[in-house]
């Protein structure tokens, strides 16, 4: 199997839990929480090794928090590589409303970082990427990072991989797009940031797949993925049009889905799997973790089950 490595700068301790009604004002009663450490990269790394694979997270963590996020990690199966930056790891909160079975997301901002966390940061992440192995840049970024912190990482391992996966949102999402320096191997976005990033409505499958080929054309990425929610994942490259749809499940919390869909990916790349398997292993862990509670994430045997109803239909003319 190809060496995988994970990194995520802006981590949290995830917080999920539920009430009968949420409301403004009375003081609301919580059933059971679950706790778990979140940030993309991390999510990723877990996913992967729920699915009997292995990989190593780089996580910028600060304070008590963060010591308590590292050991959560490590509990996890993932062996963690902390790097100590400023302030505390911050927490995220999720809160399902009982009688609705809406979720209220609220996620705390970071502290914002210095030039030498920036610069700890990819020295480490250098210093642990393998020759020619994945390394996976998931979730956003903490406050006063630079927002071409991605090519920064790419820049830095040159010559050792090219095999740099993205998966991030905002202004990093958007520079990345603009002003790309040399294509990563693959780019992730969601429907809305796909929208976003595009400016127009990419409400049709045609429109997302002639937006992902002209990110490709510009030489953002060589393999674009584009998720639609309950519809699936379409990938794009140089010579296919791919669609993978999501089989039908009950929606507990979507939480984690995106970064196990990832997780999946990667690990059927890693161990030298077809794209078309990679995105069905995807879109399989995506579906079976938005069945599960709170921040949890999918288990092998549930994505497996569903892995046979991920129906891919080839648009490539």
């Amino acid at each position: 199997m190809t060496d995988i490595l994970t990194v995520t700068v802006n981590p949290a301790i995830d917080l999920a839990t539920s009430t009968d009604r949420v409301v403004p004002g009375p003081k609301l009663r919580c059933g059971p929480s679950r706790v778990d450490p979140g940030g993309g990269g991390i999510n990723v790394a877990r996913a992967i090794a729920k699915f009997g694979g292995e990989a190593k997270a780089v996580v910028a963590v600060g304070g008590q928090t963060g010591e308590q996020l590292i050991s959560m990690v490590q509990g996890d199966g993932v062996t963690a590589i902390a790097v100590p930056v400023v302030g505390q790891t911050r927490k995220n909160l999720a809160v399902t409303d009982a009688q609705t079975g809406e979720q209220y997301r609220f996620s705390l901002a970071s502290d914002p970082w210095g030039p030498q966390d920036v610069d700890q940061v990819i020295a480490s992440i250098a210093a642990n990427t393998k020759a020619d192995g994945y390394v996976v840049l998931s979730g956003g970024l903490a406050s006063g990072m630079p927002e071409g912190f991605h090519g920064q990482v790419q820049a830095k391992l040159s010559g050792i991989t090219d095999k740099i996966i993205v998966d991030t949102y905002g202004p990093a999402l958007s520079e990345l797009i603009a002003h790309p320096h040399a294509p990563f191997h693959l780019l992730r976005l969601d429907l809305n940031e796909a929208t976003i990033a595009a400016g127009r409505d990419l409400g049709g499958i045609d429109a997302c797949f002639a937006f992902g080929a002209n990110l490709i054309d510009r030489g953002v990425a060589k393999i674009v993925v584009i998720g639609r929610g309950a519809q699936g994942s379409m990938m794009v490259t140089r010579d296919r049009h791919v669609f993978c749809h999501a089989p039908h499940v009950q929606v507990a919390s979507k939480i984690g889905a995106g970064d196990a869909f990832v997780g999946a990916f990667v690990l059927s790349l890693a161990r030298d799997g077809p794209l078309e398997r990679a995105l069905q292993w995807g879109v399989a862990a995506a579906s079976a973790t938005v069945g599960t509670e709170g921040t949890a994430l999918c288990t092998l045997e549930s994505a497996k089950s569903l892995l046979p109803h991920c129906r891919v239909e080839d648009f490539t003319l």
